[in-house]
């Protein structure tokens, strides 16, 4: 590993712009002694320092998939590597440069935080003279500090999922994954995980998520895999893949919805750029105006409103969510193309 951070670091100061991939896979394939194939065909290329969502419904092959980059599982078929390692080759430098928090809590409830974390440093081999400061350190980054030396078994799911995050840092590992890890908590302790999963990815470590809750995945990822019977079907940005599906839609009651009053609010309209190929309808009381980026242009909508002389009384914006990504690229039947459909346009195709 050092070595390998020394290439890096030698690249970068000599000006050269590199993306490395910090995970990657290339058609894995899992089959199970049974004969169940819970992986067929996953491929994935996430690069250092991005935070991956990997989404799915119970059964599509999201925990075997993130067991199998972890090593804790072998591909049947395929090959990961892992920050540069091959998972059957180098399966121990994987481990050691990676942070893996499973569905369920790993911590010792009859510990207290300090001492969990104490037994993490050394599992992990973090040098002796530097683990009171570490502690220290990721007792800050969750916000256990003035509950460092209370047993675990006294706090919250919320307290204990904090402190399992800790425990998976204190060797400060370049990527770490995710199982599903705000599963059963309240909705106030599940924003307060996304808080400290989110300082870690601002300090550039890589975040492989694989979650259940669509509104978690939207907040967090820069990028989205959606897995459907042990395949990936569509990845993108969460935009990319909501406008796939559907369009921005923007509702204007007008003050006098005459028709010299729409008139003029249509040619507001299509005075903007990004709005210039919107498609315009006309209700009862106003106009609809649905385009990928409606949202986005609703201040400069308003301003030509205003300098057209309409007066606008009230307005409603609708935009696809990723509930509906979920239901309409996640339930395609896909027994026709079995490829990984990538970015907007693939999506696009398909959701039409």
């Amino acid at each position: 590993m050092v070595l390998q951070q020394a290439q890096r670091q030698s690249e970068n100061e000599a000006g050269t712009a590199v993306r490395h991939s910090a995970i990657r896979a290339d058609d894995v394939h899992v089959t199970y002694d049974d004969g169940t194939e819970a992986v067929r065909g996953v491929s994935l290329d996430v690069e250092e320092g991005e935070f991956f969502g990997f989404l799915g419904p119970n059964g599509a092959g999201k925990t075997t998939t993130i067991k199998t980059l972890v090593t804790l599982l072998h591909p049947t078929q395929g090959s990961v590597r892992i920050n540069g390692y091959d998972t059957k080759t180098d399966a121990r430098a994987v481990r050691e440069s990676i942070g893996y928090m499973a569905q369920e809590t790993s911590i010792d409830f009859e510990l207290t935080p300090c001492e969990n974390l104490r037994i993490a440093c050394r599992m992990y081999g973090v040098p002796k003279d530097q683990r009171d400061e570490r502690i220290e350190e990721l007792l800050d980054l969750v916000d256990l500090r003035d509950v460092a030396d209370k047993r675990a078994e006294t706090f919250s799911g919320g307290m204990q999922k904090r402190l399992d995050t800790a425990t998976v840092l204190v060797h400060r590992p370049p990527v770490v994954f995710l199982d599903e890890p705000t599963t059963g908590l309240d909705p106030e302790a599940r924003l307060r995980v996304w808080n400290y999963f989110e300082k870690i990815n601002d300090q550039g470590t890589t975040v492989f998520l694989t979650t259940q809750y669509l509104e978690e995945a939207n907040e967090l990822c820069d990028r989205l895999g959606l897995l459907q019977d042990g395949r990936i079907t569509h990845t993108g940005t969460p935009d990319a893949l909501k406008s796939a599906v559907g369009t921005d839609t923007v509702t204007l009651t007008l003050k006098n919805p005459s028709d010299g009053t729409r008139r003029r609010a249509v040619n507001a309209v299509r005075r903007l750029k990004d709005l210039d190929t919107a498609t315009i309808e006309r209700t009862a009381d106003g106009l609809t105006i649905e385009a990928d980026n409606a949202r986005s242009t609703t201040s400069e909508l308003f301003t030509e409103l205003a300098a057209a002389d309409v007066e606008v009384t009230d307005f409603d914006i609708q935009s696809p969510t990723l509930d509906d990504v979920f239901l309409t690229l996640a339930g395609e039947d896909d027994s026709s193309d079995t490829s990984t459909k990538d970015d907007t346009v693939s999506a696009r195709a398909v959701a039409r």
